[in-house]
């Protein structure tokens, strides 16, 4: 029986390869596609930005390098297949609190002055998906102050909305 219960929970985590899987309703699928969408929307994903996702991904979910390359791989496939942001948005609506919501907006504008420009396409998916996660214009442009006050100098800036 205890052979049988390990078996499931293993499936349960892993595939039938034995290869990390992350499940259609797992919040850091659905926010590391979210990433994905916001670091190639400008047309051109760099080694920069491919740095600052993998690092930010690690860091915000304590990933192993491996780990962090099957969850990016498995988000480039989801937001490939995605028609719009509203299902990666409301898993994370469901799964986050106000708190956990601020992070994924926090952490895109992580991303999307990575390369040192700010993308008007980049600014504008980061507006979308904070309205679709209920976080204010406020709270909003106060993250990507933050993230802009810690970002290298000459970071070029976009139109503001606010």
């Amino acid at each position: 029986m205890f052979s049988a219960l390990k078996r499931f929970l293993r499936g349960a985590v892993t595939g039938e390869s034995g290869e990390l899987v992350f499940a259609e309703d797992d919040h850091r699928l659905a926010a590391a596609a979210l990433l994905v969408h916001v670091i190639s929307v400008d047309g051109v994903v760099d080694d920069t930005e491919r740095a600052a996702l993998t690092e930010v991904l690690r860091a915000n979910y304590q990933l192993t390098p491996e780990m962090t390359g099957d969850l990016i791989k498995a988000a480039t496939r989801r937001d490939n297949e995605a028609v719009d942001l509203y299902g990666f948005t409301s898993v994370l609506k469901r799964s986050l609190d106000l708190e956990g919501r601020l992070k994924i907006i926090e952490m895109m504008w992580e991303l999307v002055y990575a390369d040192g420009v700010v993308h008007e396409f980049e600014d504008n998916t980061i507006w979308r998906v904070a309205e679709l996660l209920g976080i204010s214009s406020r709270d909003r442009l106060a993250l990507r102050r933050k993230v802009a006050g810690d970002a290298p100098t000459g970071s070029g800036e976009g139109a503001d909305d606010a």
